[in-house]
């Protein structure tokens, strides 16, 4: 485990928090957070690094709350194995005083995080974690879920589809719980909605051949192909794709799960007019574009844009940071309760509430990537196809099962 130097900010700075609670009901006089992600596989790019220079960048904008709170950031990599991540973060809780866990992508590994810090004093910003779980029959007073989440990837990303005519469908699935979560969602929605599913084919994480998987879809004339998958895996299929000429032949390519990095890993040429959903994109107004910037200057960055999953370590790191200025304490059952009664724009995500089951919503977008020559600069790769409303983009409060929720 690296950990980062101490950003240890105190000018005073109005946020917006309450005054009050002295900032020495802080365990250590220090409030750490702990980055925990995948920094050497296939999700380096979307999460990584650049989710620890996000929660540096939060901590910056934070500086100290106008109370003179100390914020330190650590992390460390996961490699994608849940027994991993679990270690670490015991060893943060046990033994290194950390107070919050934050971005966690891969679901087996965040739900292992979710149970291990239930009622304990830590807080989980869960937000890369995609498992719907988090907010139905795994729900924690400990946890909050920011940016995408398995229910809204496989319901919002099927309407919106079904909408443009994508009646019949195949999946590409990555088989562990994150692809199988967002087939499952989908499918409940197709076929409640009139559509079908004509097959589906499930590959290991980590896959670089897709050539039996694609045919087997080609061949299926569904009008959809769904890539429930993510990262390297997304990158390799939708590639092959193109080679394919499967998009070319009349059927549509949706990618459940893909970012901004993604695209610009595999290159316009290939990726054009593929159909995504994303929470966020760092061209949509002047306040995305100023972080975006300042950003790609962070070091180690060269220039590249966040991807939405890195936008939600800034914006959960950020909130979780003024939750704990304003109750004067970095312990989950004084901290998270407090999040949970924001209400208002963030400048990264709009509209945004946080419901009792932990649930952060706003808008989601609805993107086709564009033509080569359609891009006027580095990173414009995406054409606006249509808004989903929060409320219409995450599973009702009502129907997740969650036992926070009375």
């Amino acid at each position: 485990m690296k950990q980062l130097r101490t950003c240890a900010l105190a000018l005073a700075a109005s946020l917006g928090v309450f005054a009050g609670a002295s900032a020495g009901e802080i365990s250590d006089n220090v409030v750490r957070v702990g980055v925990l992600n995948d920094i050497s596989g296939i999700f380096q790019d979307t999460n990584g690094m650049g989710s620890v220079e996000a929660a540096r960048m939060a901590a910056e904008d934070f500086n100290g709350g106008g109370k003179g709170i100390k914020v330190e950031i650590v992390y460390a990599d996961h490699q994608n194995k849940a027994d991993v991540g679990s270690a670490i973060t015991r060893k943060w809780l046990d033994v290194d005083k950390v107070d919050a866990v934050v971005d966690v992508p891969n679901s087996a590994v965040g739900l292992t995080v979710n149970e291990l810090l239930r009622n304990s004093r830590m807080t989980f910003l869960a937000s890369s974690t995609a498992s719907s779980d988090l907010t139905g029959k795994a729900c924690s007073p400990n946890t909050i879920q920011w940016v995408n989440d398995a229910w809204a990837t496989g319901n919002t990303t099927a309407a919106a589809m079904m909408g443009r005519g994508g009646k019949d469908w195949y999946f590409i699935t990555v088989n562990y719980a994150l692809g199988q979560g967002i087939e499952a969602e989908a499918t409940n929605y197709i076929e409640k909605h009139g559509g079908k599913v004509l097959g589906s084919a499930k590959h290991p994480l980590g896959t670089t051949d897709f050539a039996s998987f694609l045919l087997q879809a080609q061949g299926s004339k569904a009008k959809v192909i769904g890539l429930a998958n993510a990262g390297g895996d997304t990158i390799n299929a939708v590639k092959q794709a193109s080679e394919f000429g499967i998009q070319q032949g009349g059927q549509s390519l949706v990618a459940f799960l893909l970012f901004i990095n993604d695209i610009h890993g595999m290159g316009l040429k290939a990726a054009q007019g593929l159909q995504l959903l994303e929470a966020f994109y760092w061209d949509m107004d002047d306040d995305t574009r100023a972080f975006a910037k300042r950003f790609a200057a962070r070091p180690g960055m060269n220039g590249k844009m966040p991807s939405g999953n890195q936008a939600g370590v800034y914006a959960s790191t950020l909130a979780y940071l003024n939750a704990v200025a304003a109750t004067g304490s970095d312990d989950a059952k004084d901290v998270v309760p407090q999040m949970k009664t924001v209400k208002g724009k963030d400048k990264l995500f709009g509209d945004t509430m946080i419901r009792a089951d932990g649930r952060v919503v706003h808008p989601m977008y609805l993107f086709e990537v564009k033509k080569p020559e359609e891009s006027k600069y580095p990173y414009d790769y995406y054409r606006l196809v249509s808004t989903i409303p929060a409320e219409q983009a995450f599973r009702p409060i009502a129907e997740g099962g969650c036992a926070l929720v009375k």
